[in-house]
């Protein structure tokens, strides 16, 4: 097991193009691969801030028939990102149209910095102020 690492988290989004440029232009990551699987009538796009070789990625998937948003259901959590400038950082996503649902402030019972954003889909990404 000491060779185990994570490779992705895997999230499925009603509006690919919407999650990419969000994923992408708004936080930074790259698109690494995007490939269409016909047969199954899917799409999978890998986003990351690094190659999969040595990097967690985010595997975004459109399935191709989806007619509404998904439910998000109650068990998923949220993905956490660190920032070096939590508030300017909200301030830019905020002014492209991001909802912030926990603006950034010290959490509960510490003192690390935090805010809560939310992507096209409404799944949560905490952003962590790290310098």
């Amino acid at each position: 097991m000491a060779n185990f690492r994570m490779l992705h988290t895997m999230l499925r989004v009603y509006d690919l193009d919407k999650s990419i440029d969000f994923y992408t232009r708004l936080l930074g990551m790259k698109l690494l691969r995007r490939t269409d699987f016909e047969g199954g009538r899917f799409t999978l796009a890998f986003v990351g801030y690094g190659e999969e070789s040595d990097h967690t990625v985010l595997e975004l998937t459109h399935n191709w028939d989806q007619k509404e948003p998904y439910q998000l259901g109650t068990a998923y959590g949220h993905i956490a990102l660190g920032v070096p400038d939590i508030y300017g950082t909200c301030k830019e996503l905020e002014a492209e149209g991001v909802k912030i649902p926990r603006p950034p402030g010290p959490m509960k019972h510490g003192t690390t910095v935090i805010a809560f954003i939310e992507d096209p889909d409404g799944y949560k990404v905490e952003l962590i102020e790290r310098s």
